[in-house]
């Protein structure tokens, strides 16, 4: 640990300029080098001869500099630096760009290992920029790191060999030793200097699975450590259940796994400490019902319950929704957004301060200073990875302690929630009601889109509607990729002019889309084209085709999504994914889409797929930023969970004296992550 408190200047050659270049990588001390893991590897163990080199491959030569290193400026200030080297095979060009300091490195007649990739042009074959090293020192796996301006990855391989010299021989190991060798994982000073620089690739592999298993264990542990400071605190008491007279006002009967999670939810007011649930259940499996039961209950308690949802319409929906099944009781429901005007704002924050209403549903106009409630017992929020946690904190404010439930449609992997959500106990609602039928999902190619404009249309005539998606387009980025104002109107003027189209993208302002899909949900258009604005947030019983254009620049989790947004009513409904694109990968996944409904086998196969990026967004989830470790490894996810539960058994609390440098290690994760020290 000292090793943290340790600058980086103190070691050689790293003045105040090198310092800032570190800096941007984050490193500050010896110890933060020390978790500077390469990002990727040369291979030099596999010596390869100059007349076996193929184009493309990346190789490692054993080879003597046959002519001295020449260096050339070019129009543009560029400085080109050519040398020739040479084995008892054959000679090869080598060329480099901007690195004057080439010339001095090397030596005339000197016998170096070059490795780098060979290219082939109009003049012949060639490596360019190859990284060598002196035939002394050159065998092995060198380290590639992550670089910034200034500071080249040899720099900093230099600097960690430094580093690495100052670790103790007993360093001090966070994994007590007796879980170690019950796990077969090795020490920590093995795994730092082999992580940095190994001799073999099994030696590799060692160090990466006991960093990768002890990085995945501290998060696990922080993250329970979240969910231990909740259950800490004394929240509000909601002692009697009212679940079974709740379910006589619905038209419907509850399926068993709706049940399942109102029965949790119920067991976790009735006792002392806040509740903190995640009900995650696919699109249409009825997590609405299981909140506006906990509503009910909290309500009859003589609580307030707050249902805060992503966007104005969802609101709506929401309110409606639970106005229709609170109309015959005393529960006086309102609905506070952004669009109402001041006077009704005014009015409805008044009657929640002063006692006259039970439950309210809203947008973020519910977390602002002016929403004062008289006596909040519940908070629920809808699609909770659209709300950071402040937002989700500052509604929690507004009571003492009040319990939380979080729905999302979002299916999350098994495994992936226990980290994720480690804050939560989550309940899984994983069946739909059977009045629901299964969207039936099919692949097409663009030859057949008149074919599907012409099933859109009949589907129109029958009184349904109708969404086609296009794929957000990046920045210089056109050929073979529908924008979806263009699309929209190439439609409205030839194969839909005679029926309403709208459209809305990322560029369309928020009230706007509000309208527009206001209009849409009462049906003044038979058709939306739309970019993926419309994955959460849109409840329209009446459409039945969802048409999604270039399929294969979607990951499953989002098809999902998207296919959600269709099925809702009575109607059988259909999903039209279009594609031409035919490789293994893409072919691989669009299968799983047509043959599969469920959508945690989607997230799961989502998640070997393309990893966990598709989860969460642009680092949406909160956690800390890991260093090696990878949410998509799932062996590596389910053994740092075998050994938490192991730990915890074992030692019982982390303050536990033989867990300090866990513990230690748990607190500096949660700090860089912008937690609060776990207590």
């Amino acid at each position: 640990m000292s090793l943290y408190k340790k600058p980086i200047t103190d070691l050689k050659g790293v003045g105040q300029k090198r310092a800032e270049q570190f800096d941007k990588l984050g490193v500050h001390s010896v110890g933060e080098l020390v978790n500077l893991y390469p990002r990727a590897y040369e291979d030099w163990t596999s010596v390869e001869k100059i007349e076996n080199l193929q184009e493309g491959g990346t190789y490692c030569i054993r080879a003597t500099l046959g002519t001295a290193v020449a260096n050339s400026a070019k129009w543009g200030g560029t400085v080109i630096s050519k040398a020739t080297v040479y084995d008892d095979t054959g000679t090869l060009p080598l060329v480099w760009f901007n690195n004057v300091y080439i010339s001095q490195m090397l030596v005339y007649g000197k016998e170096y290992f070059f490795f780098g990739k060979l290219t082939v042009d109009a003049y012949g074959p060639k490596m360019i920029a190859p990284t060598f090293a002196d035939v002394s020192k050159g065998v092995g796996i060198h380290p590639v790191y992550k670089t910034t301006a200034g500071l080249s990855s040899k720099t900093i391989a230099g600097t960690v060999e430094q580093a690495l010299a100052l670790l103790p021989e007993q360093i001090g190991d966070p994994i007590p030793a007796d879980i170690r060798r019950k796990y077969h994982l090795c020490g920590l000073r093995q795994a730092l200097c082999d992580i940095h620089f190994p001799k073999t690739h099994a030696a590799l592999e060692e160090a990466r699975r006991r960093l990768v298993t002890e990085e995945l264990l501290v998060l696990n542990l922080g993250m329970r450590g979240l969910r231990g400071q909740n259950r800490g605190m004394s929240g509000v008491q909601m002692p009697v259940d009212y679940s079974a007279a709740f379910e006589k006002l619905l038209p419907f009967t509850l399926t068993n796994a709706q049940k399942r999670a109102v029965a949790d939810c119920v067991a976790d007011i009735a006792g002392g400490t806040p509740m903190n649930r995640l009900i995650q259940g696919d699109v249409g499996s009825g997590k609405t019902a299981v909140a506006a039961s906990l509503c009910f209950t909290a309500a009859k308690n003589g609580f307030q319950a707050a249902f805060m949802a992503p966007t104005e319409i969802l609101a709506r929906q929401h309110y409606e929704t639970l106005s229709k099944l609170l109309q015959n009781t005393d529960i006086r429901v309102a609905l506070l957004t952004g669009s109402l005007k001041e006077s009704e704002k005014k009015q409805v924050r008044a009657s929640l301060e002063a006692g006259d209403l039970d439950v309210v549903i809203g947008t973020h106009a519910l977390i602002t200073d002016k929403t004062v409630f008289h006596r909040l017992g519940l908070v629920v929020t809808d699609e909770q990875h659209r709300f950071g946690v402040a937002q989700r904190a500052k509604l929690l404010s507004k009571g003492e302690n009040p319990h939380l439930m979080v729905m999302s449609a979002t299916p999350i992997p098994r495994t992936l929630g226990l980290i994720i959500f480690g804050d939560l106990d989550i309940s899984i609602i994983d069946e739909l009601p059977p009045s629901r039928k299964p969207v039936r999902t099919v692949l097409r190619g663009t030859a057949d889109r008149k074919k599907i404009y012409a099933f859109i249309k009949s589907e129109i005539a029958a009184g349904r509607q109708a969404f086609i998606v296009c794929p957000l387009i990046e920045e210089g980025e056109t050929a073979g990729v529908a924008s979806a104002e263009e699309y929209a109107a190439e439609l409205m003027l030839h194969d839909f002019a005679d029926i309403p189209v709208a459209v809305v993208h990322g560029k369309t302002k928020a009230e706007e889309k509000e309208r527009i899909m206001a209009d849409f949900a009462a049906n003044q258009y038979g058709l939306l084209v739309a970019t993926t604005v419309i994955e959460v947030g849109v409840d329209v019983p009446n459409a039945s085709v969802m048409v999604i254009e270039n399929a294969e620049r979607f990951g499953l989790s989002q098809l999902h999504q998207l296919r959600g947004r269709v099925g809702r009513g009575q109607f059988q409904s259909y999903c039209i994914l279009i594609s031409d694109v035919h490789n293994a990968v893409t072919a691989e996944r669009l299968r799983v889409m047509c043959e599969t409904n469920d959508g945690f086998r989607i997230a799961d196969e989502d998640l070997k797929m393309r990893g966990p990026g598709d989860f969460f967004g642009e680092r949406q989830h909160g956690l800390p930023q890991l260093a090696i470790a990878d949410f998509a490894d799932t062996k590596a996810l389910e053994l740092s969970q075998r050994i938490a539960d192991d730990i915890l058994f074992t030692y019982h609390d982390l303050r536990n004296d033989e867990l300090r440098l866990l513990k230690a290690e748990v607190d500096r994760l949660f700090r860089r992550g912008g937690h609060n020290t776990l207590n």
